[in-house]
C-alpha cells in the first residue's frame, strides 16, 4: 500500500450528498409533493416496498425498505409515486453541470453522490463555499432539492462528516480534530462497514471508534481480509491512498417478481428481459463473456425439515467459450432456467441474471472459433456465432430507434413497472442506451392507486 501524497495537511476533499434523493426528486417536479411524505416504489403494488423515502417520512419512522401496508400504518395519508429512473438520470446531469460552475466534480460515486477536490483557498472558504453550492442547486431547481456536504483531508472523512449532518447540512472535519471528532460514532454507521464487517471488527476486539483508530494498518487489513482495510485505515487517519482503476468483471441485473409472474412461465419471460439487457451491455463495453449465471431467492417451506424460511437462495452457473450474442447468453440461461425446474424447492421472490468471466475484445485470440470443444464445437459452429454476432447487433440498433419490443427472442414480455435491467443501483448509473422506447417526461408522475 502506497500513500499517494502523504497525510493530508489539510483540508483536501469535499463530499456532496443529496437527501432523500428520489423522493426529493419527485417533490422537485410535482409542487403537490413538498411538506409531504412521500414514498418511491418500484411498480404500483401494495406489495412492494420503498426504495426511497421522503424527510417528512422518515421524521415520522418510516424508512427507506419498509412496504407500502407498514408505512401506512404509521402514516395513513402517506403518498406513493412509482420510481422513474430515466427522470433521475437526467435530472443527475443537470446537477452535474450546476455543480461544476461552482466546483469542478473529481469523482461521481452514485446518482446522488460526488466528490471534489478542494485547493487550500476553496477549503478556507468552507461553509460559504458549501452555501454557495446550495444556493446554485435551489436557484436552478427548488428549496426541495438539497444536500448536505462534507469537507475534510480525505474522502471517507468526507462522507462521514456529510453524512452526520442530515439533512440540508455541513460539517468540516480537520486533521487537528482527529480522532476526537469521530469518537461518538457508532462504528456500524462508517462507511464500509456492513453487519458481517461490524461482527469482524467486534470479534477482534473492535467495539468503537477509538478502538478502532488505534489499530495497526496491518490489522486492519487482517480483519478485512483484504487491502480494503488499510485502505480504510488510511483514509480514516487522513492518508490519501491511490485506488487502481477497476475492470468491468460482469454485467447483470435482478428483479423482484409481483405476486402474479411467480410462475414458471413468467419467470422466464423476465430471466429473458434480463439477460437481454445485460447482453446489450456486454456489446456496448466491447467486451465477451464467458460465464452466466442465474439466481433465485424465494420463501416457502424446507423440503427435508418442513420449516419455512422466506431467505432461500438458489444458484446455477453455465460456463461457455467468450461470446457476446445474445443467442449464446439464451442457449446458457434455458439449460439454467430447465436445471430450475427440475431441483428448485421454493416459489422465486426474485431472479437474478450475471454476465461474467469478461474478455475485453482486443484480448480475444483471433483463431478462437476454430474447431474448439464446447459450445463451439467446431469451423461451421464458429461461423454460425459470427452470424448470431452480427443479428445480435442488428436488433440493439432496431430496439435504440424503435422500442425494446421491437424485436425479441421469444414472445414479447412487459414487466410491471418496467425499467428492466435499466434501474439505479449504487456505484452505477445507468445510460440513455439502457432506456428504450420514449423517454419519460419530467412532471409525468405515476401515483400509486392502490
Amino acid at each position: 500500500m502506497q500513500h499517494s501524497h502523504g497525510q493530508a495537511r489539510g483540508v483536501e476533499r469535499l463530499y456532496l450528498d443529496f437527501d432523500s434523493f428520489f423522493a426529493s426528486a419527485e417533490q422537485h417536479f410535482n409542487p403537490d409533493l413538498r411538506g409531504r411524505p412521500v414514498g418511491v416504489v418500484p411498480l404500483d403494488s401494495l406489495h412492494t416496498g420503498c426504495i426511497a423515502v421522503s424527510r417528512e417520512a422518515k421524521a415520522c419512522g418510516v424508512k427507506s425498505g419498509a412496504t407500502i401496508s407498514k408505512a401506512r400504518t404509521l402514516i395513513p395519508d402517506m403518498i406513493f409515486v412509482v420510481a422513474r429512473h430515466d427522470v433521475y438520470v437526467r435530472l443527475h446531469k443537470r446537477i452535474l453541470d450546476v455543480i461544476e460552475t461552482c466546483l469542478p466534480v473529481a469523482h461521481v460515486r452514485s446518482i446522488d453522490e460526488v466528490v471534489c477536490n478542494l485547493l487550500p483557498a476553496e477549503a478556507a472558504a468552507g461553509k460559504v463555499l458549501a452555501d454557495r453550492i446550495k444556493a446554485a442547486l435551489a436557484a436552478t431547481f427548488s428549496d426541495g432539492l438539497t444536500c448536505s456536504i462534507g469537507m475534510a483531508p480525505t474522502e471517507l472523512l468526507a462522507k462521514i462528516a456529510a453524512e452526520r449532518h442530515k439533512p440540508n447540512g455541513f460539517q468540516m472535519i480537520r486533521a487537528e480534530d482527529l480522532p476526537g471528532a469521530l469518537a461518538d460514532i457508532d462504528i456500524g454507521d462508517l462507511p464500509g462497514i456492513s453487519k458481517g464487517m461490524r461482527a469482524r471488527l467486534e470479534a477482534a476486539g473492535v467495539r468503537d471508534v477509538p478502538s478502532l483508530w488505534t489499530l495497526a494498518p496491518k490489522q486492519a487489513r487482517a480483519i478485512w481480509g483484504s487491502v480494503e482495510g488499510e485502505r480504510f485505515w488510511n483514509g480514516l487517519h487522513g492518508y490519501h491512498t491511490e485506488r487502481p482503476p477497476t475492470k468491468k468483471s460482469m454485467f447483470g441485473h435482478s428483479r423482484m417478481l409481483p405476486r402474479d409472474w411467480r410462475n414458471p412461465e413468467k419467470v422466464r419471460i423476465c430471466a429473458r428481459l434480463l439477460t437481454e439487457s445485460a447482453g446489450r451491455r456486454v456489446r456496448r463495453a466491447d467486451m465477451r463473456a464467458t460465464k452466466l449465471t442465474l439466481s433465485f431467492r424465494g420463501g416457502g417451506y424446507r423440503a427435508a425439515s418442513g420449516s419455512r424460511s422466506d431467505d432461500l437462495h438458489w444458484s446455477w452457473e453455465a460456463s461457455f467459450l467468450p461470446a457476446r450474442d445474445d443467442q449464446a447468453f439464451m442457449q446458457a440461461l434455458a439449460a439454467g432456467l430447465d436445471r430450475a425446474e427440475r431441483t428448485l424447492a421454493f416459489a422465486p421472490r426474485a431472479v437474478s441474471v450475471m454476465i461474467h468471466g469478461m474478455i475485453a475484445e482486443k484480448d480475444v485470440m483471433a483463431d478462437l472459433f476454430a474447431a474448439s470443444p464446447g459450445l463451439y464445437g467446431s469451423v461451421s459452429e464458429g461461423s454460425s456465432r459470427a452470424k448470431w454476432e452480427v443479428v445480435s447487433d442488428l436488433m440493439d440498433d432496431l430496439r435504440a430507434r424503435l422500442g425494446p419490443q421491437a424485436l425479441t427472442f421469444g414472445l414479447p414480455g412487459e414487466m410491471p413497472g418496467g425499467y428492466l435491467g435499466a434501474k439505479i443501483a449504487f456505484g452505477r448509473i445507468p445510460d440513455e442506451a439502457d432506456f428504450s422506447g420514449a423517454p419519460v417526461a419530467d412532471g409525468d408522475t405515476h401515483f400509486v392507486t392502490i
